[in-house]
Parts: structure tokens; sequence; C-alpha cells
């Protein structure tokens, strides 16, 4: 598939249409915390950090610092916007060149990242580079083989088909860190609050937020929310939730 640019239109609509619950960044924070040591301080590396969805959130608990880097300018200059914080900063870089020194991340995130990246090699490698020895790497993805269940996937499985065309599988991905030096600790599914209720998710999408309509036709797009119209008095109301699969490596 065709990189998917994020300052053609993405960046307008990410934060609105991706926002994640102050009850969901507790979970996710959670989920972090188990696999992390006590201390505090802890120094991250927000990998692909987008408009900044869950970088304040890691300073907050964790201590930071925490280096958001994100290679789409419009994207960023949402986060240095929108989502400020006394310990976050936000820079320019890829995967591939993280402008970071050697060993100065106790953690670091991938969250809805691994599948934009070309050069999988390079980035694994420059995550070792970047994170501590003994530091842990998060790595949050939709596996191909191992897609979530959302409501809008069984009304439209058109679109999960395409949605799961840009990802690997999970032994794929396991594989690209593991080649790198990784070394696998847990495989842990994480259940947070995507939305508050059912019609909320449903304007959410709406803005097309998610990457995968960049690789939709309009026809396409516009005859599944019209499926979705439909359905919608045959789905029940109420929060939203998503299960998610979260890999977790240590350096």
């Amino acid at each position: 598939m065709e990189k998917v640019d994020y300052d053609a239109r993405l960046h307008a609509v990410y934060a609105a249409g991706r926002q994640i619950s102050p009850a969901a960044l507790d979970t996710w924070m959670e989920a972090f915390a188990r696999h992390l040591p006590e201390a505090r301080p802890l120094a991250w590396l927000d990998l692909g950090s987008g408009t900044g969805r869950m970088t304040p959130a890691l300073a907050s608990a964790f201590g930071g610092p925490v280096h958001g880097i994100e290679p789409s300018d419009k994207m960023r200059a949402q986060a240095i916007a929108h989502a400020g914080h006394p310990h976050v900063t936000y820079a320019a870089g890829s995967a591939e060149d993280i402008p970071l020194p050697d060993a100065s991340c106790d953690a670091a995130l991938l969250f809805f990242v691994w599948h934009h990246v070309r050069d999988r090699e390079a980035a694994a490698q420059q995550l070792r580079r970047v994170v501590k020895p003994g530091g842990t790497l998060f790595v949050q993805a939709n596996f191909s083989d191992r897609m979530p269940d959302v409501w809008w996937f069984r009304v439209v499985p058109e679109w999960r088909e395409v949605d799961a065309a840009q990802f690997r599988s999970e032994a794929e991905v396991t594989r690209d860190f593991a080649g790198a030096g990784w070394t696998l600790l847990s495989r842990d599914v994480v259940t947070w609050l995507r939305s508050a209720t059912l019609a909320e998710d449903v304007e959410r999408l709406k803005l097309r937020a998610v990457s995968a309509f960049e690789h939709m036709s309009d026809e396409v797009v516009e005859e599944g929310f019209a499926r979705i119209e439909a359905a919608l008095p045959s789905l029940g109301d109420g929060p939203q939730y998503e299960t998610s699969e979260l890999l977790v490596f240590q350096r």
C-alpha cells in the first residue's frame, strides 16, 4: 500500500477522530506500568506521537521527560499547540532516524505506528540504540491475522479487508524486533473504552481519521456509511470498548 500522507488531510481530523478518553488513558498507563520498575521518573520515547494523544499522559504517569518524535509536520504542530506538558518535547524525526542520544530512554512506545514504518530493520535497530539496556519497548498494533472485532467491521466487512491489508501478522511483527536483538517479554491484551456511546463512536468514525480510509475510494466509503446508517437501529447504544494487542519487549 502507498504511504499515508498525514499532512494532506488526516492532521486536521485526527485529534477529534482518534482522541483517547481519560479513562482509556488510565487503562493504558496501568498496562505499561505492569512491566516497568516502580522508580520514577522514567524517560520515554513516544515514537510516531502524532497529535500527542498519548504523550502528555506518559509524562503525567511516569514523570518524564517524554520525547514525542513525529515525521508529519502538521500532526506535530497540532501536538505542540494542543498537547503540551512541562515534561514533554516534540521534535521532527522518523522511526529510521530518531534524534535522541544513545541509551537515553527507559521505555519507548509505538502506538498504532508500526504499519507505517517502511525500513523496519533500521527502525528496530534505532529503537535498540536509544533505549537503555534493560529498558522496555511497547508495541501496540493491529495484526493482519488478529484484527479487532469492532462493530463497523461487522456491518461493512469490506472495510475490514482494506484495514487488515495495512498490517503484518503478529508473528511477523515479533520477528521484526527479535531480529534486532529485542526479547519478547509478554503478549498482553488490553480492553479500553473507545467511546462513551455508539452515537459518539459513529460521529468520530465519520471524520475518517483512521488511515484505512485513505486506501478506499469515495464510493466504497459512502456506501459503507449508508449501510451503517441503516444498521444503527439494530446496534446497541452505550459504551464502546476495543480490545487491543500489546507486545512488550526488553532491550
